[in-house]
């Protein structure tokens, strides 16, 4: 496997995070599955590949349940990640079979879809009286404005969290999830096991409340499923707050960018407004939100002729797999009208997301009342990426309406 592309595959140049498709398109063709030393990781591109090892029993999202950190050949993390890892580790996403099957019953049986349903009107009113107030200032920050607060005001109305203890959950949830990019640095260390203390505890105490006292909300109902502890109702929460909130901000974030760079296409979903759930798909391959998903290797494997040995991290590219000719026609093209996408941009497998039914309500809510409210959307200023690649999104996105 060559090392020319080191260059290009740069998930720490603000330049590859603008713009990371040319050099995926380069890795399907030539190296498909190949070595990138600085992550340590395989890095694999195309999606039959993707999604064959998203499905694939012999990895996994941990390996602490078929081994020690010794055994795979790697390093304990540092004692003082400790309550960021043990929040994590409690939630179903780094969990594998028999324990995921378990969890993710459990907690089925408190987030169920006639509960993520009953949020539809919620949601709607929610995201029409964010963009009422957007229009009437005559447009401005998108993101801020728009993107961010619906997500986290659904999470918040779903768990069941007081107003006035709302605005801790935004910066809780950036610096948590700030630990899943590559390589992180102490600072970005120490701020995830701060935010995850802070989670945690405020958490406990929530979930303690409701068991003496239920309410009508995810919490109160996950406080009673028998057999789920405290701590993995605890990360459960958090884990739908992060992968939630987040997925939902930055497709709308570069939705938008990609729609207003293609007004044809926007042109067609404001003729036909039946295109609009179909559109939000096309828009989660198109810009994906969650650019890479990893997974160890539990048993030795092989993929286009390369041995990847136990122990091994694979970097699923769902950026590129989304754009892959091999399972998208023209897949460079924004095609708001496109029928066969098997886009991957939730996952797939055993780990495909719970939350994916609330997320695409609260995109239809929130793109659906843009589109009337705000049919004259302009960008004022081209946008810039936030450092990050593997969740990846917009700084910020200024409009007039």
């Amino acid at each position: 496997m060559s090392d020319a592309f080191d260059p290009v595959f740069d998930p720490w140049s603000a330049e590859f995070v603008a713009a990371p498709y040319a050099a995926y398109a380069r890795l399907r063709e030539e190296s498909p599955v190949r070595w990138f030393e600085p992550s340590r990781q395989y890095l694999v591109s195309r999606h039959e590949d993707v999604n064959a090892l998203l499905r694939d029993r012999r990895l996994g999202r941990s390996y602490l349940h078929v081994s020690t950190h010794e055994e795979m050949g790697r390093t304990a993390p540092p004692d003082y990640q400790e309550p960021f890892w043990t929040l994590n580790n409690n939630g179903m996403l780094d969990r594998e079979p028999p324990d995921h099957t378990r969890l993710r019953r459990l907690v089925s049986q408190a987030f169920t879809p006639r509960r993520v349903e009953a949020l539809r009107p919620v949601v709607r009113r929610l995201a029409e009286e964010l963009v009422d107030a957007f229009v009437a200032e005559g447009g401005g920050d998108l993101i801020a404005q728009v993107a961010e607060p619906l997500p986290v005001t659904v999470i918040a109305e779903l768990l069941g969290v007081p107003e006035a203890d709302r605005h801790h959950l935004r910066p809780w949830s950036a610096a948590i999830c700030g630990m899943y990019e590559l390589n992180p640095s102490r600072e970005t260390a120490e701020a995830a096991v701060r935010a995850s203390e802070e989670f945690s505890q405020y958490l406990r105490a929530l979930a303690r409340r409701r068991k003496d006292d239920p309410r009508d909300d995810l919490v109160s109902a996950l406080a009673a499923v028998e057999g789920l502890s405290e701590d993995e109702l605890i990360g459960t929460c958090v884990l739908l707050l992060n992968a939630g909130h987040e997925a939902t901000v930055n497709v709308t974030g570069n939705g938008w960018r990609a729609l207003l760079r293609h007004p044809d296409q926007l042109r067609k979903i404001k003729d036909d407004p039946g295109l609009l759930d179909g559109a939000i798909e096309e828009l989660m391959r198109f810009d994906t939100p969650l650019q890479m998903f990893e997974r160890w290797v539990l048993e030795d494997i092989e993929v286009h002729g390369v041995p990847i040995p136990r122990g091994s991290e694979v970097a699923l590219l769902f950026g590129s797999a989304n754009h892959d000719p091999a399972a998208f026609a023209d897949p460079e093209s924004l095609d708001v009208t496109r029928r066969d996408n098997p886009h991957i941009s939730f996952g797939a497998g055993i780990h495909y997301c719970l939350g994916a039914p609330l997320a695409r309500i609260e995109l239809a809510a929130s793109f659906g009342a843009l589109l009337a409210k705000a049919p004259g959307l302009r960008l004022e200023r081209e946008p810039v990426y936030k450092p990050g690649y593997v969740i990846r999104g917009l700084e910020s996105l200024d409009v007039s309406v």
